[in-house]
């Protein structure tokens, strides 16, 4: 089947595509910036790609036609606190009009569950997402879920750096609301079981796992699986705010994405109807079961995807590109090179650089700056990165975004995302004599900015000197 597959750099995105292409399917892939699509460079040589921004005005000029079917998987909850739905609203509009041009024969959309009647700002937008689709000039098939269960989820990844950080809690009330949490697997299964079938068009499907739980029961279950101890303290008195910084300054999460997540998990999400459990023959696996493969893909270095990579999850709104070359004129720089006799090792350190491994030089002192970008609202060092080993550009790579890596070229070059009275780069590359260069480039705003480089010169003296002493050796 011909297929179109929005949001293919999201979460579930990323690992459906695999699976499409495993069944044969011709792909195109359609992305706001396709700089960043995170795929390697055998995926790309079976995959077409299309940029489209669906928050823009409508322009079919290169936009291709005739598809089977295609993924809505467009959510803009996390990029605002406040418009979010007009945004969705106007990105579910466009996208029938593009639809309309390519003679679409069905539209899969992945939306929430909304089975109560007061719904919250995010789940109604689903809700109104999903009524807009229903005008387009297709047949639509919407699989409603709750919380997605799987490593790299926000969902998943909120409650395990709770649960692995904080052995007592004082929670708000919220976290007695019942929910019905699904595995990715799972999801996935039912998205690549409607495809195609007729009998799953024009209509609307709940889809979850076997458990009703309460978010405390989750958390509680978590630490069983975990082999962890949890003391869990109710408490009226967090109001939704004071829930969302508590989720902001505890977990890796970003604020805007804690304020919307807050505000849904005041709602019950579950399930009224199994028709497609039993149409398509599909056995959701429990809760704990969810747990312990998400953990199997951790420990074994398999995460295919993460919600931290998103571009919302830093301080980008769209492309990457005008980042891509570095200023030469205004700004400051910290230039180091050494030379070195291994230079695919020193190659493998730079690409392991940050998350688990740390920046080889003063760890410590990276934390102190992480916690302190927090502490302004940025996004710190609690991203860390997806893969220990591999690198894509458009990365997230703790308070840095990847602007380009390219291991052929020996090069690597990072944005800083973090809270800054300016704009940093940060460059790895490894040239044919062997030299490893190491340059840091601050283009400072005002006199703050230049304050703030020379305040940190003692710093960057010690760690730039003794962090590229490190990858040589």
């Amino acid at each position: 089947m011909k297929i179109l597959l929005t949001g293919a750099n999201g979460y579930i995105g990323m690992r459906l595509l695999p699976l499409l292409l495993e069944k044969g399917h011709d792909i195109t892939c359609a992305v706001r910036d396709k700089s960043r699509l995170s795929v390697d460079k055998e995926t790309l040589k079976q995959i077409k790609i299309v940029e489209v921004d669906f928050l823009e005005e409508v322009n079919t000029s290169e936009f291709p036609q005739n598809f089977d079917a295609a993924y809505y998987l467009i959510h803009s909850m996390s990029a605002s606190t406040s418009d979010f739905d007009e945004q969705e609203a106007k990105s579910a509009e466009h996208f029938n009009a593009y639809m309309a041009y390519a003679n679409v024969t069905q539209v899969i959309y992945l939306s929430g569950i909304v089975n109560e009647e007061n719904l919250s700002k995010h789940l109604e937008s689903r809700k109104q997402v999903e009524n807009t689709l229903y005008k387009g000039d297709f047949n639509l098939t919407v699989l409603r879920a709750a919380i997605i269960v799987g490593s790299g989820s926000s969902s998943f990844e909120i409650i395990r750096d709770l649960c692995e950080k904080l052995p007592l809690m004082v929670t708000p009330s919220w976290v007695k609301t019942k929910t019905q949490p699904i595995a990715i697997r799972d999801v996935l299964s039912f998205l690549t079981g409607v495809l195609g079938n007729t009998k799953c068009y024009n209509d609307s499907f709940d889809i979850g796992g076997p458990d009703v739980l309460t978010y405390k029961t989750m958390m509680k279950q978590y630490t069983e699986v975990r082999g962890l101890s949890l003391t869990i303290i109710d408490t009226p008195f967090l109001s939704p705010k004071l829930s969302s910084y508590w989720l902001y300054f505890v977990t890796s999460t970003s604020y805007k994405l804690a304020l919307n997540l807050v505000d849904s998990m005041k709602i019950e999400v579950i399930t009224k109807d199994t028709r497609l459990q039993e149409l398509l023959d599909i056995q959701p696996i429990n809760y704990k079961e969810a747990i312990r493969l998400a953990f199997e893909k951790i420990e074994q270095n398999q995460v295919v995807s993460s919600w931290k990579d998103s571009m919302i999850s830093g301080r980008f709104s769209k492309s990457l590109n005008k980042y891509v070359q570095v200023p030469k004129y205004g700004c400051l720089k910290d230039a180091q090179q050494q030379e070195t006799d291994h230079p695919e090792r020193a190659l493998e350190r730079i690409w392991s650089i940050g998350g688990k491994t740390g920046w080889y030089y003063g760890n410590w002192l990276w934390k102190v700056r992480g916690y302190i970008d927090k502490l302004f609202g940025g996004v710190g060092l609690r991203r860390g990165r997806t893969h220990d080993t591999q690198i894509f550009t458009g990365d997230s790579l703790d308070f840095w975004r990847v602007l380009f890596a390219d291991k052929d070229e020996k090069r690597l070059l990072l944005f800083a995302e973090m809270k800054i009275p300016g704009e940093a780069w940060l460059e790895f590359c490894i040239d044919e004599n062997n030299i490893v260069h190491q340059t840091a480039t601050f283009r400072p705003k005002g006199l703050w900015g230049r304050l703030y480089w020379y305040a940190m010169l003692p710093f960057h003296f010690f760690i730039f000197k003794n962090m590229l002493n490190k990858i040589v050796r």
